[in-house]
Parts: structure tokens; sequence; C-alpha cells
């Protein structure tokens, strides 16, 4: 059975104020998506890589694989209108090349700081329970709103988990899913995870980290590159 990692690289990016989406922005002379194309390369277990991508950037896309030695990268599609239209494109066309079982890992993009152990225990989950979902614990207190501006409740933070990516699943359930979502009408569904929900299905969690970010604001680049420097200093030290 192969793990094939299905990286969503279709966003434009326009909170990030940048004519460049933000997979492709240059951090500190590499391209975003390459951190994130890398730590998938050099996993032992991930048997292949596809992306779905922006139209207009596939070339682009390529070109980084063949500059930076991406050899796992071997298949790139369109991305749609949505994410869960850009996810289901990917998977639909995944369909078509590998087998049922199957693994496929589906991962943004835009978190180039995925671990080894993160992808490893999101194999492992997926494979004994049937899908995979990477979370953290939710430290932060949850305060209940109506209107974004008051609240007068709070959830229990131990009830909850922020939810990450990859999130894995054998090729044909996350297909089959994705069909029974367009009999439904179900057209924008945030993540796989919480369109496994609202069609009444259950979900198991795989290991996260605070460092697995998802770089959405011009903070987050900050945020990245500290985490980069933070990675040298010890890759020194070592």
């Amino acid at each position: 059975m192969k793990n094939i990692a299905l990286l969503i690289a279709g966003g434009s990016g326009t909170r990030m104020h940048q004519d460049i989406p933000k997979q492709f922005l240059t951090v500190n002379e590499k391209p975003v998506i390459v951190y994130t194309l890398e730590a998938f390369e050099k996993h032992p277990e991930i048997d292949a890589i596809a992306a779905v991508c922006i139209q207009g950037w596939e070339q682009v896309l390529w070109a980084y694989a063949k500059q930076f030695n991406i050899s796992k990268l071997l298949h790139v599609f369109p991305g749609g209108q949505t994410g869960q239209e850009s996810i289901r494109n990917g998977v639909f066309s995944l369909e078509t090349l590998y087998e049922p079982d199957d693994l496929v890992l589906i991962h943004d993009a835009i978190r180039p700081m995925v671990s080894a152990e993160i992808i490893s225990d999101n194999i492992r989950v997926a494979r004994e329970c049937g899908n995979a979902i990477t979370v953290v614990p939710c430290a932060e207190a949850m305060l209940m709103t109506e209107d974004g501006e008051i609240s007068s409740g709070s959830y229990p933070r131990d009830h909850l988990r922020r939810t990450q990516t990859p999130q894995a699943f054998p090729i044909e359930t996350i297909c089959d899913l994705h069909r029974r979502a367009q009999q439904t009408g179900i057209t924008n569904s945030v993540a796989s995870c919480t369109l496994m929900i609202e069609l009444g299905e259950q979900v198991f969690f795989s290991v996260g980290s605070e460092k697995n970010i998802k770089l959405t604001s011009v903070e987050d680049i900050d945020i990245f590159k500290a985490l980069l420097a933070a990675k040298r200093s010890e890759w020194l030290k070592g």
C-alpha cells in the first residue's frame, strides 16, 4: 500500500496582500511550497507527492521541483474555486492512478514546518483507524458569541481540539465522501475533517504541533522565519 501526499496549493493568498500566491512567496531564498515539498520528499514512508495548484502557476511549481530536487512530485492537478473543490479535484485524479486502499495525506501547502513525526503518526493512525486528523490541544479559553463582539458563555477547552494537516484517508474513502457531498449539496466545507463530520462520519486524531503553523498572514511569515532560525541554530549546535 502506498502513501501519497496531496498538497493543496490552490489559494490566491488575498490576506497576505501580495500579488504572488502565498505558497510561492520566497522566505530565506526558498519558496514556501518548497519547504513543504521537502518535508514529504525526505520522509521514507511517502511514496509520491501530488499537488493541486492555482491556475497559471503549474509550470513554476514543476520548475521549483526540478531546482530543489523534489523527485517524488509526480502529479500536478488544477485547483478549484473553493478548498473543497480543490481537494475533490486532487483525490478524484488520484483515484484514477492509485489503488483504493492507498493512503492520501491531504496537506496545506502553506504549512511548511510539518515534521517527520507528524507525518509518521498521521500514517499510523490512518492505517489503524481508517482516517487520521492532525490535531493539537486547545490551550486558550474559548468564548461563544453570536455577533463576534460580545460573549456571555464559554466552552470547556478540554472538549476541543484545533485541527491541522495532514489529514489522511484511503483514496476510496475520501472519494466516496466527496461524491456523497456532491449528492447532498455540500459545496464549501472548510476541511476534510469537517466534511467527514457533516456527513455523519467519525474521525480519529493524530499528533500535531504548535510549530506546524499555517501561513495565512504577514505575522505568520515572521513566526515562520523565527522557527527556521531556531531550527538552523539547533542544527549548528548538533
